[in-house]
């Protein structure tokens, strides 16, 4: 078999995904790179040796070699460049969030069924070990028929991962309900079988508008993601432009009935995700959402708290990014750009996260006005469901 030859667009935070998708003589080489950051690409392409390297991915997209491309641009430049390796006829897996407004996500969406290129978007959650053991004691039954979600969201570097760049612009991202919550977004309407149909959320800017910025142009400081302050309140060297809330709680009503919440809090030490899914016959709740940790099932009673629950699973351990999950999706997208086939990620499911979390932003600054959230074409959800396969 061949080695797929893989270009990559984006060489920024999450560059740890090109790594795990260069396996040179065990099915993929990254063979050209793309970075508008002359510097970093220079870097980079002295990493994977890369054959070709480019500051315009149109040139990058130009090439007959490519079998495929990995694109991790900001998010505000997914919607074009996505649209371009499409109409390029290279696959294409783009990090998550597809974009940061409903109509780009539809635009690219259409885009790949007009062109019949396959799509695959980077929601590595679906491959992380805690998610995948809720959903196994879910589909076996262990809590009955899933009712409600409640997802408590502890970001406790937000201030250094979403606040020192351009995560911090709401030009660049709508907001973090969107930006960061696309991921929890999305395991909740994989939880619970459904999709967002009603948002209402609040939220504020509490902690980071007021803290020291960096003027425009000025370079991110020395030792950024390796050294932390805390409190948070003594980050300083913020942004220039920061406009997105660090609080926030959003309420929703599922398709199928089921009602959930997500709360996200930058204030807090921590840096954990907690989900609580209550069905009709028992609840489960994770304590960390690492390898190792423990998933907790209770379905007998009624009794008072019972820490030692009545079953307890124990997370699997994983190599890799993210409790192994970027090493199994790019794996899942490497054998998707040879076979194609169902996936465990889902366009369609991408594009309902980025409803929801776009939906619930616009209620966020509408004084917690309920939004609906508009429904993808028919059409279009029925060519994804089919496995990306182009009329006859």
């Amino acid at each position: 078999m061949e080695d797929l030859r893989i270009g990559v667009i984006g060489l920024g935070l999450r560059a740890s995904l090109a790594r795990a998708a260069h396996r040179p003589g065990a099915g993929a080489a990254v063979t050209a790179l793309c970075d508008t950051d002359p510097a970093v690409l220079k870097h980079q392409a002295g990493v994977f040796d890369a054959a070709y390297v480019t500051e315009d991915h149109r040139r990058l997209l130009d090439r007959d070699d490519l079998d495929a491309v990995i694109l991790m641009t900001p998010d505000d430049t997914h919607e074009r460049i996505a649209i371009d390796c499409l109409e390029a006829g290279k696959a294409v897996y783009v990090e998550k969030p597809l974009a940061i407004t409903v109509e780009g996500c539809d635009a690219i969406l259409r885009a790949a069924r007009r062109t019949g290129t396959r799509l695959y978007v980077g929601h590595n959650m679906r491959h992380m070990g805690v998610v995948r053991l809720m959903r196994e004691a879910i589909r076996r039954g262990d809590i009955g028929e899933p009712k409600t979600v409640w997802v408590r969201h502890f970001v406790s570097y937000g201030g250094d991962y979403y606040f020192k760049d351009w995560h911090a612009d709401r030009t660049r991202t709508t907001g973090l309900l969107l930006q960061k919550a696309a991921h929890d977004l999305d395991v909740i309407h994989w939880l619970a079988g459904g999709y967002t149909s009603r948002v209402s959320a609040f939220g504020d800017l509490m902690l980071y508008g007021d803290l020291p910025r960096r003027e425009p142009g000025t370079p991110r400081p020395e030792g950024w993601l390796r050294e932390y302050d805390w409190p948070p309140t003594a980050r300083r060297d913020l942004h220039h432009v920061v406009d997105v809330e660090d609080v926030s709680v959003m309420n929703m009503r599922l398709d199928n009935g089921v009602i959930a919440a997500y709360q996200q809090c930058h204030f807090t030490p921590d840096y954990v995700r907690n989900y609580t899914v209550i069905g009709t016959e028992g609840r489960l709740e994770n304590f960390g959402d690492g390898p190792g940790d423990t998933v907790k099932v209770w379905n007998t009673g009624p009794t008072g708290y019972r820490g030692d629950a009545d079953v307890a699973y124990r997370v699997p351990d994983a190599q890799g990014g993210h409790g192994g999950a970027d090493t199994e999706i790019i794996t899942e997208f490497l054998r998707f750009v040879r076979e194609g086939g169902a996936t465990d990620t889902s366009p369609v499911a991408a594009r309902m996260s980025v409803a929801a979390g776009y939906q619930a932003t616009m209620s966020l600054r509408d004084g917690g006005t309920p939004y609906d959230v508009p429904p993808l074409d028919p059409e279009l959800v029925a060519y994804f469901e089919a496995g990306q396969t182009r009329e006859s």
